[in-house]
């Protein structure tokens, strides 16, 4: 899989209507891409082992989609094999009181993965550079300085901030990487559908969903606009078609895979005192009754 195909390139206009929801690259069936699915998992699974034992890098993951995009679902198939000890995931829905008291980037920065770990931010910081954006009287009501909230520069200067501190970060060693699920407003209407009609699905609907599927142009104007801005070789957008969940899935799962791949990850090598250490203990041990 060639995953150029996806990549937002810095500095470049973003087209969304030349992204297709529906494209399944060199996939003819559902089958192969579930195949190749499992061994990516089983792929990650010991980069992951290394990463955790190496510590001396974190991968940070955002997703961003809009509703019913198939997050929840991405999160779980792609990372059902790694070990739960070394991945964190974080889900941000509308801040509280005590979050809008603090930057626009701060409930993000606490939840940033340590060193050897994986964090998944299903949502994220994008949010107050998307949401805030298509409905204006959000950043009015938040307890910022007026010179702030008039600022006709704000999202220019959002922008400017995330990509400043992302660059903090992959100079610290975390490394990021950002999906946008790009799913079709007819896949989202047959979705929504689905979760009025099945019962074990009616908690994951909102009236709320309808409302917001009204703003379907905001949105994509904002997001083609928050990617173009953004999107680095460091830290890069990559636009996943997401009408069709299996090939979300495995072409999410060998972009993350490629990227640890790059890091070179190795695990500890032990110095000639401490191999010594362990001939003794190994002595010791087989010297037992």
């Amino acid at each position: 899989m060639t995953i150029k195909e996806f990549w937002v390139a810095e500095g470049k206009k973003l087209n969304l209507k030349k992204h297709k929801p529906g494209w399944t690259g060199d996939y003819k069936t559902k089958e192969d891409a579930v195949a190749d699915l499992q061994k990516n998992i089983e792929r990650l699974a010991k980069l992951q082992d290394i990463l955790y034992a190496q510590n001396h890098h974190a991968l940070l993951i955002i997703i961003q989609a809009l509703d019913a995009a198939g997050k929840d679902g991405l999160i779980k198939h792609v990372m059902t094999g790694l070990n739960p000890q070394g991945c964190q995931v974080f889900s941000f829905k509308a801040p509280s009181a005590e979050e809008l008291d603090h930057d626009f980037l701060w409930r993000a920065s606490k939840s940033l993965p340590e060193r050897g770990r994986l964090g998944i931010f299903n949502r994220s910081y994008y949010e107050e550079v998307l949401v805030v954006r298509v409905h204006p009287n959000f950043l009015q009501n938040q307890p910022l300085p007026t010179k702030v909230k008039n600022d006709k520069k704000v999202w220019d200067k959002r922008f400017d901030d995330i990509r400043n501190f992302e660059k903090y970060l992959t100079r610290n060693g975390i490394h990021v990487l950002k999906f946008f699920l790009n799913v079709s407003k007819d896949e989202q209407k047959k979705r929504f559908l689905e979760r009025i009609d099945t019962p074990e699905k009616n908690w994951k609907f909102s009236a709320q969903d309808i409302k917001e599927r009204g703003f379907w142009e905001d949105y994509q104007k904002v997001y083609a606009e928050a990617m173009e801005a953004t999107s680095t070789e460091k830290s890069p957008w990559y636009v996943i078609p997401a009408d069709n969940k299996w090939f979300t899935r495995v072409a999410v799962s060998e972009i993350i895979c490629q990227k640890l791949e790059s890091l070179k990850l190795q695990y500890p090598e032990l110095t000639d005192a401490q191999k010594a250490e362990l001939a003794e203990c190994k002595k010791m041990l087989e010297s037992e009754s």
